[in-house]
């Protein structure tokens, strides 16, 4: 929801009760009445997910920690994607999903969409034995996914109310004698899903195809390939699972920095979809408003992502909404009428920045999710759960991060209808309004003041119970509710995270803050 600098302004919504929410001439102070507040439309109850990479499953070099990379030995024993430099990944063993401290705190975000997907997805190979993995990967697959691998992430999901979203390989290995794409892995990866009592909700055919020469794809793949490969997967979905939700075209940064970086050989969406034809369900893209530090090497440095200094600013939170606009047309224009996912994100492409896991990625954070719920998308899925510098939860520790400590107040708070807040008097202050969860009539305020210099107010006609995030210091991995930290009990509980009274009337936000106001006594007819 982009703001211009506008004069004062009065809006008056016709609505049969009357005036929902206004400027005030004198003050610019948004003043909004939050029982009059119209609906805009619905988002997915598991409109706000996550990630898992494949490669945390299986175990193998990941994006090295900041801290670490430098020391982390090279290992090129196994394929990096697109021949990237080895010393930018660190081996991780598979990751322990039976872990009871990572399932409460996954539990606290269902219910949720859990993806297990990613690069490395592409040319893995699935074990359907009991036997050891083998030494190796079998010839035109770089990874191995074992059984009693893919059962810890089927037993995860029912464990913390999350629906599975993958996607398929399509390196050689999976190949026909004429080079085309065959369900071998599929319907292993399937049957064997269905056999333990789990279910696959949806799937893209594999991950970024417009970045298909990086991602494992056989030599020379281009548009008119993918075109026979996602005919041959969707007759595969519709006999063998037609429950499964088909998406795709899964593209990613077409319209932002990545299609500017030197050198990278693109397979447009625009194209793909032309040729493909027929058969999705919904319509899925990623979206990462740079590439991380840590990728921004030799040509990609020019085009790069972002500074803490900059991560506040309009440009930087609005990007999301140029993306959405862009494969929003594509959607419209190829599938009209079909829901729009965001299958992955994150603050940088490339594991994220060395300040991702700090409290100034919130405002980014908040601010996509706000903006895309108002704009129809369905689901929007995080990168990553635990893994890397952009993860909601660090890996070593297990301690959430501020980015998660947002994600369960917006679980908890924001309903699944949304409502129109109008306009902002102000570039730096963004104002997103959900009936509240689990309170019929209620609604939730999220109001992100993104000035670092100046509050910002706005009043509002009901109390509130208010849940102010906010970091003396912006760059930390550390954030305060109502002022004081948030951490885990002892116990690896979450702590109770209770509102505090707000009257009716005017409510000042402190720079660089961000409150959810909670009225379940707003009486809003729209919401109950």
């Amino acid at each position: 929801m982009p703001f211009k600098r506008t004069a004062c302004f009065l809006l008056a919504l016709s609505t049969a009760a009357g005036l929902a929410l206004a400027c005030d001439a004198q003050d610019s102070t948004l003043r909004i009445q939050p029982g009059k507040l119209p609906a805009l439309g619905t988002v997915d109850e598991r409109f706000q997910s996550y990630n898992v990479e494949m490669i945390e499953i299986t175990g193998g070099r990941f994006w090295a920690p900041y801290k670490q990379a430098s020391s982390a030995p090279a290992d090129t024993a196994q394929p990096t994607p697109g021949g990237m430099p080895a010393s930018l990944y660190r081996y991780r063993a598979p990751i322990d999903l039976a872990n009871p401290r990572l399932r409460k705190l996954a539990a606290a975000l269902g219910p949720a969409y859990m993806r297990v997907s990613g690069t490395w997805a592409n040319s893995t190979f699935f074990q359907d034995s009991d036997d050891p993995a083998p030494a190796k990967p079998p010839t035109g697959f770089n990874g191995v996914l074992t059984r009693a691998q893919w059962r810890g992430v089927v037993d995860f999901a029912h464990a913390v109310d999350a629906q599975l979203v993958t996607s398929f390989a399509i390196s050689p290995g999976v190949r026909d004698s004429n080079g085309v794409w065959t369900p071998n892995e599929a319907d292993k990866v399937l049957s064997y899903t269905r056999s333990i009592g789990g279910k696959i909700a949806a799937a893209e055919l594999f991950n970024e195809p417009t970045f298909a020469s990086m991602g494992g794809a056989p030599k020379g793949y281009d548009v008119a390939a993918y075109a026979r490969d996602f005919r041959a997967f969707d007759a595969y979905i519709k006999k063998a699972a037609p429950e499964i939700t088909t998406l795709g075209p899964g593209g990613v940064g077409e319209s932002g920095v990545l299609a500017q970086m030197p050198g990278m050989k693109i397979l447009k969406s625009e194209d793909i979809l032309q040729d493909e034809g027929p058969g999705l369900d919904a319509f899925s893209y990623h979206f990462y408003g740079g590439v991380s530090k840590r990728c921004a090497i030799g040509p990609a440095a020019a085009v790069a992502g972002t500074s803490p200094e900059k991560a506040l600013s309009h440009d930087w939170l609005t990007r999301t909404d140029r993306d959405e606009a862009f494969y929003a047309a594509l959607r419209d224009r190829f599938t009209p009428g079909e829901p729009l996912w965001l299958t992955e994100t994150g603050e940088t492409a490339c594991g994220g920045d060395p300040w991702a896991a700090s409290f100034i990625d919130s405002f980014r954070y908040l601010y996509q999710l706000g903006s895309l719920a108002r704009k129809g998308v369905q689901a929007v899925m995080h990168n990553t759960l635990d893994a890397s510098d952009y993860a909601l939860i660090d890996e070593s520790t297990l301690q959430p991060r501020p980015n998660y400590w947002a994600a369960v107040l917006w679980r908890r708070l924001m309903g699944t209808k949304v409502l129109d807040t109008g306009q902002s008097p102000s570039p730096d202050l963004y104002v997103f309004a959900h009936c509240m969860r689990g309170k019929p009539g209620g609604v939730t305020i999220l109001a992100i003041n993104a000035d670092k210099a100046s509050p910002h107010e706005l009043t509002l006609t009901t109390k509130s119970a208010r849940y102010t995030l906010s970091s003396a210091d912006l760059v930390s991995s550390t954030v305060q509710l109502n002022g004081a930290e948030l951490t885990l009990t002892p116990a690896g509980d979450l702590p109770s995270l209770s509102g505090a009274a707000q009257p009716a009337g005017q409510v000042s936000l402190a720079p660089a803050s961000i409150a959810f106001l909670a009225m379940p006594s707003a009486h809003n007819a729209a919401c109950r």
